[in-house]
């Protein structure tokens, strides 16, 4: 591969944030010879992808499942390529997806896809014709790999012809899933179990074939959970990247890019500071980028079609609260549960799930372990937290702690007594820290009316200025975020004629 590293003067690529897309933006460019320098507004690495530290224990606040553990993928090669991962990271030792229980009954979806068919049937015998289609449909689900090698826009006939052949069975899927949400494919089940069961992982109003790949990701060994927790991960891709030569710089956020014609010149800061630039690769949440760092006038259209149809294209975010309790509880790592409601404004939850992390030494300590727990919050959750005084804020958040706290004890009682409270957080938390839009810790809900968000990185009317993040494609996500930081210098390199494989 040629590189520009024999220049005498190396041309400079600034990154705004310094999550995983920026980390994987920066790491790329160095590979590729560029002179880079990170910018991040807070005082660590990782974005969403980070945890915290609550009396003593840690909170891990992002991968539930990483997808891209499998060897041999693209994905994993990207992971790699930035030192998230390696051939000798060890994973979780979980077997299965999550635990669903209704009514005294529980169903598991484990790794082992005849397991989960012969309980899901065993369960519901008069669904036993709709889960064997189901078990097929996530058989199939698992030829659906990201694929993170280039942009398709640079995709030739050969990669198309292997992609179509790769994925042979994913169209089945396709077809009869890609247009239904998942409360309609719910009731194609006649077990209330299975109905709640199928809408438990994902919101409600995604599409159903969303699910079906989430589940094959984890069936097929492709979505481990690093060990070492979120933080951790984010921390080798910044260790990574300082080894490369690459300079972040933390507690600075960026408040404009400067553009003169059609050129973006630099970064005005918060501060004041301005940094000029060659390239420029914004990070950030598109919200913020087009409404704060750029005229609003730059915006892509698909994307403010989205923000101004917020039915159709839903942000997704919680209510979570943490504890810790005995290691001795062990239900499952993620279990739902069905909870008497609890009502958040204008909306009433009547289900959450619980997630133990004993798996993992980094979220155990004193004979304890973390839990944590989740009330799924959308854009009309958020309006309602953003309307609120921070007195009623804070008020509401102890007395939800203490609705959430019952619930948990009333379905399981061996916690009773044993709950440690550490730390609950909102929408609000991820906008405060974040900057992420209605608080969302995705990209957009890919829905059945929506159209598939998919931006191909440069901004119409500015040359130099190339988007990464997981707001570029829906539904977004850690694979999103990685591969768009990648797909961003390798468009950088196309613009120059130079080989784009790095």
């Amino acid at each position: 591969m040629k590189t520009s590293t024999n220049r005498t003067n190396k041309e400079k690529i600034v990154v705004i944030g310094g999550g995983i897309s920026g980390l994987t933006a920066g790491i790329y460019a160095l590979l590729s010879g560029f002179e880079v320098e990170i910018y991040e507004k807070n005082a660590i690495p990782g974005g969403e992808c980070i945890g915290w530290n609550r009396k003593g224990y840690h909170i891990d606040n992002c991968i539930h499942w990483l997808t891209g553990t499998k060897k041999g993928t693209e994905m994993y090669d990207v992971w790699c390529k930035t030192g998230a991962l390696s051939d000798t990271t060890e994973y979780a030792p979980i077997n299965a997806f999550f635990v669903s229980t209704y009514n005294g009954q529980s169903v598991t979806l484990w790794n082992d896809l005849q397991r989960t068919e012969r309980e899901l049937i065993a369960a519901s015998p008069e669904d036993e014709e709709e889960v064997k289609k189901f078990i097929q449909a996530v058989e199939y689900s698992k030829q659906c790999l990201f694929p993170a090698g280039k942009p398709m826009e640079m995709w030739g006939v050969k990669d198309y012809i292997q992609m179509g052949a790769s994925m042979k069975d994913f169209p089945k899927v396709m077809k009869e899933y890609g247009k239904i949400s998942l409360e309609e494919y719910s009731r194609r089940f006649k077990s209330p179990l299975l109905q709640r069961m199928v809408c438990d992982y994902l919101p409600k109003e995604y599409t159903a074939y969303s699910f079906f790949v989430s589940y094959a990701t984890m069936a097929d060994g492709n979505g481990g959970i690093p060990m070492g927790a979120s933080l951790q991960m984010s921390l080798r891709m910044e260790k990574r990247f300082k080894e490369l030569g690459g300079t972040i710089c933390y507690n600075k956020g960026a408040s404009k890019i400067e553009i003169e014609g059609k050129i973006a010149t630099g970064v005005r800061f918060e501060d004041g500071s301005f940094v000029k630039a060659d390239y420029i690769i914004p990070t950030v949440d598109t919200h913020i980028l087009f409404n704060k760092m750029l005229s609003n006038s730059y915006m892509p259209k698909e994307l403010r079609e989205a923000y101004d149809q917020p039915k159709k294209y839903p942000a997704v975010s919680g209510f979570q609260v943490a504890y810790a309790v005995s290691t001795e509880f062990n239900r499952g790592e993620t279990i739902f549960i069905e909870i008497d409601p609890i009502t958040i404004g204008k909306r009433t939850w009547s289900r959450m799930y619980v997630k133990a992390y004993g798996y993992d030494p980094v979220m155990v300590k004193d004979g304890k372990q973390v839990i944590q727990t989740c009330l799924s919050q959308t854009d009309e959750d958020y309006e309602y937290w953003k309307s609120l005084s921070k007195e009623e804020y804070e008020q509401l958040k102890e007395a939800l702690v203490a609705e959430v706290t019952k619930r948990i004890e009333n379905a399981f009682p061996e916690l009773r007594g044993d709950m440690l409270y550490l730390d609950a957080w909102t929408p609000l938390t991820y906008e405060r820290y974040m900057h992420a839009y209605h608080g969302s810790y995705m990209s957009f809900t890919t829905t059945p009316d929506a159209k598939q968000i998919k931006l191909k990185g440069q901004i119409k009317g500015i040359k130099n200025l190339y988007l990464a993040g997981q707001w570029t494609n829906a539904p977004g996500g850690l694979p999103v975020a990685a591969a768009s930081g990648k797909f961003a210098v390798q468009r950088i390199l196309k613009s120059q004629k130079r080989d784009i494989n790095i």
